[in-house]
């Protein structure tokens, strides 16, 4: 029998986290195994726990999301950690910082009860929760930015270095990901199968230095691969 799927819950508001607690162990295959009320305390729970998913709202006091975020992602032991951010808007300005700094995706506090348990399940599978209407909100959030999400990130010079490692059709894959399109959206539309897909992504991943497939799709607007364009 597969385990449940161990999710810890981080929000300032101990309301929010008793009606997230209250749906997830509704669920047979998921259980709460802990609750952080800032970003220090989920980095710890995420050590002591184990968990497999954390549900991370990025607006906290003291340390927030975005710096929790970049701290789990940084640490070799909670490598298969995955992170879904939870923001008051699906369009928010710190939605592409938090990308990079290691979420594999994010989901409005608005979302429907059955869109929150699917987000644990995408994320624990190894996927990213990027839906289209998702990536076309974090497409304009980097119009609104300048095609920018901060300095901090590799130079162009690294970018087309990395970029210069991926095959034609890695490169071809990498942006139709990036426009918001599944494994197997992209199969059909390559004429091959979604597994072949799957691995020209992972391979993509590899070479890009990227987390998931929600690293994926920053990369490939940061590098210049894919330009935003305003519809």
């Amino acid at each position: 029998m597969t385990p449940p799927i161990k999710v810890l819950l981080v929000d300032d508001q101990a309301l929010l986290r008793s009606a997230f607690r209250v749906l997830v162990d509704s669920e047979a295959d998921m259980e709460v195994v802990g609750e952080a009320a800032d970003g220090a305390q989920a980095v710890e729970m995420a050590r002591s726990t184990r968990a497999d998913v954390v549900l991370m709202d990025i607006r906290m006091p003291g340390t927030d999301g975005l710096a929790a975020t970049r701290m789990i992602s940084a640490d070799p032991e909670l490598a298969d950690v995955r992170v879904v951010m939870l923001t008051t808007f699906e369009v928010d300005e710190y939605v592409v910082q938090s990308l990079r700094a290691g979420a594999s995706g994010f989901l409005g506090k608005g979302a429907e009860p059955e869109e929150l348990l699917n987000a644990i399940r995408i994320a624990a599978g190894g996927e990213a929760l990027l839906s289209p209407a998702a990536t076309k909100g974090l497409i304009a959030t980097f119009l609104a930015q300048g095609g920018s999400s901060g300095g901090d990130g590799p130079s162009a010079a690294e970018y087309s270095e990395r970029l210069a490692a991926l095959t034609g059709r890695e490169r071809e894959v990498l942006v139709l990901v990036a426009g918001g399109h599944s494994n197997d959206e992209i199969a059909e539309r390559l004429v091959v199968s979604p597994l072949t897909v799957k691995t020209h992504v992972n391979r993509a991943m590899a070479k890009l230095g990227a987390r998931d497939r929600a690293q994926l799709v920053v990369t490939a607007y940061e590098s210049g691969l894919v330009r935003p364009r305003a519809e």
